[in-house]
């Protein structure tokens, strides 16, 4: 298989956490947490599969929990956290991924971000470890009083994803199964292993107690705003129709392209993704891959407004303009309008398509291809 695969470790009992449902399987802000911390990974451009090591009498709640994503079967976990994560490692074996994101479930707001860095920092050392500046002045203490004030320099709080060239953490988890060590960065630090840092979140949050659920559930929904911009352009080829916005528009050609080369879409979706910092269409749906070949390009505009949503987005309002002499646009535009609209899940009223031509200038205006560019504006919460 190659590539990176995410496992998400679940088989927590969360006996400190109290009640009768485990904590990653309790409701946060209507979804539970550990559908929140895998759909962050099933969602991720980078990250080919997601494996989640579960609790075996769990199962029912995971499977209601996780009946929407797509993702690859539980594997059953350990008596430890270290167990559990060499037992998900093994059943990586056959796959042989590249790379392994090793999560927390009770983390579940992971964003894009920081597990696009987690990855990229996997390019130059064979570990990748999120973490935050300790701030706080320590205190050593010992029967309710204080012993000594700790020195905080160079002391860092560690955070889930970690990043690891599987084979490597695969080796030192087996080395050291026997060892009691509290996260996987441990593991590879006692294998000797080189670890990039990279810049953890804040608002990447443990939730481990009643309090913790409590307060990720009622802060604040501080939100901003964000806008995206997207230009595509395909040439003319043989053909009776152009694909435009989802819609058959009958033309004397057709649109060139690896896909439907609905140019107005590719335009759209490099919109929704610069919106949310998360690349090009290029990255997404690379060209050279053959399963892309005469795809409908409304896959793609869907997987970017997924990728939003991810991220507890949502898409405000999306403008296109497609460039052309012929065909004309507006005999389809609220055909247009309204296939956008059900594509993105927004309302008609957040969609305007326009059309245009360059006064017979250019290659447009000499009728050689179409040209379209798009604005998206997208609301994310600042966490």
């Amino acid at each position: 298989m190659g590539g990176c695969i995410a496992l998400v470790v679940a088989a927590g009992r969360g006996a400190r956490f109290g009640g009768d449902t485990p904590k990653q399987y309790r409701d946060l802000n209507g979804r539970t947490i550990i559908a929140r911390s895998i759909a962050a990974f099933a969602n991720h451009w980078k990250v080919d599969a997601v494996r989640v090591v579960i609790q075996p009498d769990h199962r029912e709640l995971y499977d209601a929990a996780t009946a929407d994503l797509s993702i690859l079967p539980p594997v059953a976990g350990g008596d430890t956290r270290q167990r559990s994560v060499l037992n998900g490692l093994e059943s990586l074996v056959d796959l042989a991924p590249e790379t392994v994101l090793i999560h927390d479930a009770a983390r579940p707001f992971v964003d894009v971000h920081l597990i696009s860095q987690t990855i990229e920092a996997l390019c130059t050392a064979p570990c990748s470890l999120p973490v935050l500046a300790v701030t706080d002045t320590l205190k050593h203490c010992r029967d309710g009083r204080v012993n000594e004030t700790v020195d905080r320099t160079g002391l860092w709080r560690a955070q889930t994803p970690q990043g690891f060239h599987f084979a490597t953490i695969l080796n030192a988890h087996r080395q050291f199964a026997r060892v009691s060590l509290t996260d996987d960065a441990a593991v590879a630090e006692r294998a000797g292993l080189p670890m990039t840092l990279v810049a953890g979140d804040e608002y990447n949050i443990k939730i481990t107690t009643e309090d913790d659920i409590w307060r990720a559930s009622s802060q604040p929904n501080h939100c901003e705003t964000r806008t995206g911009f997207g230009f595509d352009v395909h040439q003319f080829c043989p053909g009776d129709h152009v694909m435009l916005c989802g819609i058959n528009v009958p033309h004397t050609a057709a649109m060139d392209g690896h896909s439907d080369a609905d140019v107005a879409l590719h335009a759209l979706t490099d919109a929704v993704l610069g919106a949310i910092g998360a690349g090009d269409i290029g990255q997404h749906f690379p060209p050279s891959d053959a399963q892309w070949k005469d795809a409908s390009s409304d896959t793609f505009l869907r997987h970017a407004a997924a990728l939003v949503r991810t991220l507890g987005g949502k898409i405000v309002n999306a403008d296109l303009t497609i460039v052309c002499e012929k065909p004309h646009v507006s005999p389809y535009r609220q055909a247009m309008v309204e296939s956008i609209a059900n594509i993105l899940g927004i309302d008609a009223g957040r969609v305007n398509v326009k059309g245009t031509t360059t006064e017979r200038l250019g290659f447009t205006g000499r009728g050689e291809g179409i040209a379209a560019q798009a604005v998206a504006t997208v609301v994310l919460p600042t966490r």
